[in-house]
């Protein structure tokens, strides 16, 4: 098994395609032929320890090795053809040691690169399945929405961090949520899911969107205070979460929103761009020691084919270079045409540019797209139970246009 794994792993870049394995062997022919024709008193020998030096940059420890190994054959090669007794001389055998002593050392390191590679790629996988559990994919189509999210943390090498959003159905219509913890790292992962599993359970069974968020209101304090720090410790501790709460229902163009301290949301409307302000400033959650007199619900208009924008404050308060702060609402007016995947492509490569590559924030978006042409299963269900009255065709009719 061993040896089979090894022939393997000698095999692997082949057969994956890494073609550039060539350029190493090549070099050593090359290196050989040249070395053999140039006169007597010109040695390049020495150079044949750069093809096991980049071979760990195209192959594994085990082709490097074989690759070392027929550097050490090369240069016993040139010294037999130059002159069979040179191969004995004090000057061959040094440069034949430190070729094989050099190619060691290579192999070792590669071997130890190879290793690491692997453990970042198990540490990668976990991190996938962590980000699965915490923070699923949002459904493409959710009854007559089409919804399209996007995610990158800050730190290039995670996959999650302190945004947050999800969403689910109800009886008569959506529920989403979008949300920012406060702080980076473990901490603001857990406060996180702590947020979404709260939302996920308490969706289906409040009936107002107010009664949802003082819901999670209570999950996020309850958490907050279990896992606070010792009053005696020296560290000022202070989390909390922005949350936006969305009630859209599918037969009515009038929809609810809960604004805990996040930034509005945009709504692009036949070409023009609305922030939704809330008419009265709610705290965020998990400032337990505050007293909230009560939530207020925003209705708003969302109609066909309109689209709502989702977005946490990673996206607006970006920097550019002299910096600016990156206009989302000035830059969406460009692009109130496109679908929510589309429109979310155009943030993500726009924002990138903006900050020139690197964000020092997470960043989240949720586009939301009413469709009158979708219909949910509830409306299906229902065009089908009055098939047989009058007034069916004027309601099929008003619903696919």
């Amino acid at each position: 098994m061993g040896f089979r794994r090894r022939v393997a792993d000698l095999w692997q870049p082949w057969q994956t395609g890494h073609a550039l394995v060539a350029i190493p062997l090549g070099l050593i022919v090359a290196i050989t032929v040249v070395d053999v024709l140039v006169p007597g008193d010109i040695h390049l020998g020495p150079l044949l320890i750069v093809a096991p030096a980049i071979t760990p940059w195209l192959a594994g420890p085990w082709l490097t090795g074989l690759v070392g190994v027929l550097a050490v054959a090369a240069q016993a090669i040139i010294a037999v053809l130059r002159d069979p007794s040179e191969l004995f001389s004090t000057n061959h055998q040094v440069q034949i040691a430190s070729l094989a002593l050099l190619s060691f050392v290579i192999v070792v390191l590669s071997h130890q690169r190879e290793r690491r590679r692997r453990q970042l790629e198990r540490v990668r996988s976990v991190s996938e399945a962590t980000q699965r559990v915490v923070l699923p994919p949002l459904p493409h189509r959710m009854g007559p929405l089409r919804i399209a999210s996007a995610y990158r943390a800050a730190d290039d090498e995670a996959l999650i961090g302190g945004d947050l959003y999800a969403a689910t159905r109800t009886g008569n219509g959506a529920r989403l949520l979008i949300g920012d913890v406060r702080g980076k790292g473990m901490t603001a992962i857990s406060d996180a899911s702590v947020i979404m599993g709260s939302f996920r359970d308490a969706a289906h069974r409040c009936a107002t969107l107010a009664e949802l968020a003082g819901t999670l209101e209570e999950s996020i304090c309850r958490h907050l205070t279990e896992h606070a720090p010792h009053p005696e410790a020296d560290e000022l501790y202070e989390q909390f979460v922005t949350v936006l709460m969305l009630d859209i229902p599918d037969d009515a163009s009038v929809a609810q929103m809960i604004n805990c301290g996040h930034p509005p949301p945009l709504l692009l409307h036949q070409h023009h761009v609305t922030a939704l302000y809330p008419r009265h400033t709610e705290p965020p959650l998990g400032m337990c020691d505050l007293p909230r007199t009560g939530l207020t619900v925003d209705p708003f208009v969302f109609e066909g084919d309109d689209t709502l924008l989702l977005y946490t404050d990673g996206i607006i308060e970006a920097r550019s270079s002299d910096g600016s702060f990156y206009p989302l609402a000035e830059r969406v007016t460009q692009w109130t045409d496109s679908g929510p995947e589309a429109l979310l492509h155009h943030i993500r490569a726009d924002l990138i540019a903006h900050v020139g590559g690197q964000l020092n924030d997470d960043a989240a978006a949720v586009a939301i797209q009413r469709s009158p042409k979708l219909a949910s299963g509830h409306q299906l269900r229902k065009i089908a139970h009055t098939a047989g009255s009058p007034d069916h065709a004027d309601r099929a009719a008003s619903h696919d246009h």
